[in-house]
């Protein structure tokens, strides 16, 4: 991509004056606007920036939550926040991606549409349920109620709709490598980790507030916590500071994480395939929150404790692949991870600082993970989920490919049984049509 900058501004973009690129880009993308079912025959280039979008889509409600976890333990809440409107501009792109796959059907297969379908719409829906929780109880500072439980199973929906379309789509182009699938895959599971772990930064901001209530320096400002306090019908003191800043059971935080989180990681694996898939998704979420750490206290917002025990966890299920015994793995990994979660914890305990967590019910999610890591594996193998899977499948599109070239032309597979030329023309756009814009 080639900038031009005059007078202090940037004027064109690969040639193209900055005016004439909306008109471009719609020249570009009206072809593709055409009614079709989920499976539908993609080009390349309109794949890529189905996937690009959802890549930019998640990395804004990324900012925008982590921002807005930390912007509520300072001030009251506000609809027009800033990070509420980071967080806007991801789920306005990702409501655009969710209608062209619907209408379309490019980039998706029937399962995949129908996730990110259910998850924008419980999404959508659960964003006036919020205001309206917000309006009648006022504050709602826990990261655990349900209309913000809501919101994270719409993301997750749609999460695991973009995973599976990328994991389903992404090997039909030769020219999308195995390395960039594997990365994208991962960049994906990625932000499913940090949404499913999102409700427990309740516990790693409370912690900390509270230390600053005992050390005579709240984060909050006076006026958050005089509304919390009227809203407990109570006053300003520890006993408050507590239940506002640390409602969730101590027994949540490890548990969780050590089932809900590692199996994520477990998933991932098994989808992407690579040896050290866990140990790196975790490593890429534990690198985020200490890049975003200085930036939210350098602008003056609370601190948060960071989950450097995802690291041992991930690497606990990357060890536990190399058991040769598929049955056995699950209770080998299911040891190592909850090693990794439990260790971890205290270490950092010691070291740094860590949520409460109550250690001894370490037992508790030991089996269960090593029943849910069972049922992961299952239901991969089942549909077809795994890395073996997808390269077979690759082979077998490649290989159908090569006999089609050898075969006679025919109508367009978009194009509906029986229909004749100009219905498959208007399935997939000519060729001419839709190559991207330039100078």
């Amino acid at each position: 991509m080639r900038l031009t900058i005059g007078n202090g501004i940037i004027s064109r973009v690969n040639g193209t004056p900055l005016k004439q690129i909306p008109a471009r880009v719609i020249e570009w993308a009206l072809p593709y606007w055409t009614r079709g079912e989920a499976g539908r025959q993609t080009p390349q280039d309109l794949f890529r920036v189905l996937y690009l979008g959802w890549l930019a889509a998640f990395a804004l409600k990324v900012l925008g939550s982590s921002w807005d976890v930390s912007w509520h333990f300072k001030w009251l809440r506000d609809d027009l926040a800033p990070p509420h409107l980071l967080n806007t501009v991801g789920t306005v792109i990702a409501v655009a991606l969710t209608i062209v796959h619907w209408y379309t059907g490019y980039g998706v297969d029937r399962t995949s549409s129908r996730l990110i379908v259910w998850g924008t719409g419980v999404f959508l829906i659960a964003i006036p349920l919020d205001l309206i929780n917000h309006r009648v109880n006022g504050l709602d500072i826990t990261a655990w109620s349900p209309s913000h439980a809501l919101l994270y199973i719409g993301t997750a929906l749609m999460l695991a709709g973009a995973i599976r379309g990328w994991y389903v789509g992404s090997g039909r182009y030769a020219e999308i490598t195995r390395g960039r699938r594997a990365l994208v895959l991962g960049g994906l599971f990625a932000f499913f980790l940090e949404n499913a772990h999102f409700p427990e930064l309740q516990q790693e901001y409370g912690v900390l507030e509270l230390a600053s209530w005992d050390r005579g320096q709240p984060y909050a400002e006076p006026t958050l916590l005089e509304f919390a306090a009227n809203q407990m019908g109570r006053a300003v003191d520890r006993a408050m500071v507590l239940k506002f800043s640390l409602p969730i059971p101590d027994v949540v935080y490890a548990v969780y994480a050590g089932v809900v989180g590692v199996a994520i990681l477990v998933f991932a694996r098994v989808m992407v395939g690579r040896r050290y898939t866990a140990t790196a998704i975790a490593g890429a979420y534990v690198a985020y929150r200490c890049l975003i750490w200085p930036l939210l206290v350098g602008g003056g917002f609370p601190p948060s404790t960071i989950p450097f025990f995802f690291l041992l966890a991930g690497l606990g299920v990357d060890l536990a692949f190399l058991v040769p015994i598929k049955y056995l793995r699950p209770l080998v990994g299911a040891v190592l991870a909850t090693a990794g979660v439990y260790g971890g914890l205290l270490a950092q305990d010691r070291v740094l600082e860590a949520p409460p967590y109550a250690p001894e019910a370490w037992p508790v999610a030991l089996a269960a993970l090593a029943v849910v890591w069972y049922a992961v594996e299952w239901f991969t193998g089942r549909k077809g989920l795994t890395a073996a899977a997808a390269e077979d499948r690759i082979a077998g599109e490649a290989r159908a490919a090569e006999s089609e070239t050898t075969a006679e032309p025919g109508p367009s597979r978009d194009a509906a049984p029986g229909a004749g030329p100009e219905a498959a023309s208007e399935a997939t756009p000519a060729p001419a049509a839709v190559s991207e814009p330039t100078a």
